[in-house]
């Protein structure tokens, strides 16, 4: 399956008492659905993935794999701050019927670019999925920059990358390499209609769990590149994208998730938005059934 268009990174819903919540679950895939995503992840930073136990990992990925049916891409979170483990991640991915994995760089660890480039060629070539790099600084610690990229986007097997750097020199750069069956995807909700107008493939969402429709119908202006109207869907957008960078991912989209019915909250260290944010989150909430009315798919 290519990787292209609106990809939605997962909150992942929990129940009061902290136990996954299966039947909010399955409405948020089937939200994804009738907005017109065209791919998931799993289980990545907005999943909190660190937060998830093994079997709890398992549950997810094979749910929204039997749920969705081959309808888009299942991408799913495997990134560990080794490479051993990082292979097998990858492989209980595909063992749970993901169709790519989404690779973060080592975090915590800061390896080289040149340990970057054997990471990623070894995770390629022993865990059994197409590769998506996920470059995301702010998180990792470490910069996979856009010369280790080109070593590593002609291999077969590393078919795109999430590039949550939003600099356009960075997009520039990543867009001069890219070659056929290479996906250039942009991972940052707020200069993503930027990126897409100036040539990246598709974006990586986090405001899309709640909003899958305005965000395809943005993902789908730009992509045509048709600047007016993208920028104008942007614009209109633009609270949230302000608004989900409140607290840390995924704080606030789960605010308002949970205004929508799904799931009660996160796991510590995360902490539920804070009480000088709720009437923002509240005036939000009420503007969603608008906004995907609007942008029906």
């Amino acid at each position: 399956m290519s990787i292209s268009g609106l990809i939605t990174a997962l909150a992942t819903p929990f129940l009061a008492d902290g136990a996954l919540d299966t039947e909010g679950w399955q409405r948020l895939l089937a939200l994804q659905v009738a907005g017109g995503a065209q791919g998931v992840v799993v289980a990545g930073s907005t999943g909190e993935a660190a937060m998830l136990a093994d079997a709890e990992y398992d549950s997810l990925l094979r749910a929204a794999v039997d749920f969705l049916g081959g309808r888009m891409p299942v991408l799913a979170g495997t990134g560990q701050s080794g490479t051993a483990g990082t292979i097998e991640a990858t492989r209980r991915a595909a063992r749970n019927g993901a169709t790519h994995a989404l690779v973060v760089p080592p975090p915590y660890v800061r390896p080289t670019q040149e340990g970057l480039h054997r990471h990623y060629l070894a995770v390629a070539e022993q865990g059994g999925l197409p590769v998506v790099l996920y470059n995301v600084p702010s998180r990792t610690g470490c910069d996979l920059l856009p010369d280790t990229v080109a070593q590593l986007a002609s291999h077969p097997n590393i078919v795109g990358i999430k590039e949550a750097v939003s600099d356009m020199a960075r997009l520039k750069a990543l867009l001069e390499l890219r070659g056929e069956g290479f996906a250039i995807l942009a991972g940052d909700d707020a200069s993503a209609a930027r990126a897409m107008l100036a040539g990246a493939d598709g974006m990586v969402s986090v405001g899309s769990n709640v909003l899958p429709g305005a965000f395809r119908t943005m993902c789908d202006l730009a992509r045509a590149g048709n600047h007016d109207a993208a920028e104008a869907w942007d614009a209109r957008l633009q609270p949230y994208h302000d608004f989900f960078t409140l607290e840390s991912n995924p704080i606030p989209v789960k605010a308002l998730l949970q205004r929508l019915g799904i799931g009660h909250g996160l796991r510590l260290p995360l902490l539920p938005l804070s009480a000088s944010h709720h009437a923002a989150a509240d005036h939000l909430a009420a503007d969603v059934g608008a906004l995907e009315e609007l942008s029906s798919h």
